[in-house]
């Protein structure tokens, strides 16, 4: 294997950078029983810390049927690993002054301007709504509290309904905030959290604000100036043969080729959308996604090229779940939120580690993808996780993601060998 990736040095063993080689073999010991237990095809993970690779694994292939093998350049659909990009080109239109986090959504998006609240059905399964006290914040919108459905889990009557109007299937992204004008909040603004496609409507919002489409953004201010060579909407046809397939479970419980994500076909990823989508739109590789993690850890800036500045990253990475939200437990939520654990403006954010019995630091800030992708990113340890598989998110996929993160703790030790006090 070479001795960089990324741009980064791939250090001579996990010890240089903390880590415990054992811990790590078991790490590759278990992602390499997946791929021989048939519960996934192959996979990757890559950890960094200190600016340097402690340790990178490729298992399995990318393709079961011409047993192309996982590559360290393979490129991964990162579905919702997206979203925190979108983030970080909207805060970057933030320092420009040419939006504030209270501004009503309506000032750059007039369609939204008469939004109705779900107040529930009728005995005919009729929608009851009242209008809208006020429109959502752009601080809602990127913070997912401005009562937005998504349409990917069948929860909510809402969430049905914008299915139903195929929203994620819109021509292009102003159709997609046409019909969403039509479709009900779930909640009055501020008041719940509900994932939703907030992240899409910021990738419209970035258009309206910078004047550009957001690929063209995108290119020209993140990806290019972080040589995020392999990140795109679409995988141009060079790179065709490192694409990895995606894969779900069979009836009989093994693996078969994914045609439909959340009920919506598999994107074609081999032509440029018509409807890229700052919620899911992507493709990337470990190298890539692991530049765009070191950007935040360096608080803005990655080989010189700053993309933001130190405390518009700070700004980024602080809860904004108000206080009463954290602590009402909601079933119907992605997440379990609690005084310990929040969300930003653009990811989930670990507030009081002890208090949860988790293992990462304080600060650690994460989030996946449908694909069976995920990272996080800790601060008060000075490391980063990229993880990539190719199965549709399931019980199999976060089961993944739940030992990852332990056995990738229980490898990280002290120069003298003993667990390190920032991960207790």
């Amino acid at each position: 294997m070479a001795d960089r990736l990324g741009g980064f040095e791939i250090a001579p063993s996990p010890e240089a950078l903390g880590f415990d080689p054992a811990g790590v073999d078991r790490l590759r010991s278990y992602m390499a029983d997946m791929v021989n237990a048939g519960r996934i095809a192959g996979g990757a993970f890559l950890i960094l810390r200190h600016g340097r690779i402690a340790a990178l694994d490729c298992v399995g292939e990318a393709d079961l049927d011409d047993h192309r093998p996982i590559r360290p350049d393979t490129i991964y659909r990162i579905y919702s690993m997206t979203k925190p990009i979108t983030a970080v080109a909207m805060m970057q239109l933030f320092e420009q002054g040419l939006w504030s986090l209270d501004d009503p959504v309506t000032r750059f998006l007039p369609e939204l301007a008469d939004l109705k609240i779900f107040k529930g059905l009728d005995a005919a399964g009729g929608m009851i709504t009242d209008p809208a006290s006020r429109p959502p914040t752009i601080r809602e919108v990127m913070s997912h509290m401005a009562g937005f459905g998504y349409g990917l889990f069948d929860q909510h009557p809402i969430d049905r309904m914008v299915f139903e109007h195929a929203l994620l299937q819109s021509p292009d992204l102003p159709t997609m905030i046409d019909r969403l004008a039509d479709i009900p909040l779930m909640f009055e603004p501020g008041t719940e959290w509900s994932y939703s496609v907030s992240s899409d409507v910021l990738g419209r919002l970035v258009e309206v604000i910078s004047g550009q489409s957001l690929p063209d953004y995108f290119r020209q201010h993140v990806l290019g100036p972080l040589k995020m060579v392999d990140t795109d909407f679409h995988v141009p046809a060079d790179k065709l043969d490192r694409f990895a397939a995606i894969y779900s479970a069979g009836p009989d419980g093994g693996l078969i080729t994914a045609k439909t994500a959340f009920g919506f076909p598999v994107i074609d990823f081999a032509r440029p959308p018509s409807l890229p989508l700052g919620g899911g739109g992507l493709v990337s590789t470990a190298g890539d996604y692991a530049r765009f993690c070191q950007m935040i850890l360096n608080k803005g800036e990655l080989d010189g090229v700053r993309l933001l500045r130190s405390e518009t990253v700070g700004l980024l990475a602080t809860n904004q779940i108000p206080d009463e939200v954290l602590a009402t437990p909601n079933p119907a939520r992605l997440l379990p939120f609690s005084p310990a654990f929040g969300f930003t403006l653009g990811f989930s954010v670990m507030l009081d580690p002890d208090a949860i019995g988790a293992v990462e630091g304080r600060g650690t800030l994460a989030w996946g993808g449908g694909g069976g992708t995920w990272f996080w990113i800790d601060p008060a340890n000075d490391l980063a996780f990229v993880g990539l598989i190719q199965r549709m998110a399931d019980p199999v996929s976060a089961e993944f993601r739940t030992v990852a993160r332990q056995l990738t703790y229980d490898a990280l030790i002290d120069s003298n060998g003993a667990q390190s006090e920032e991960t207790r």
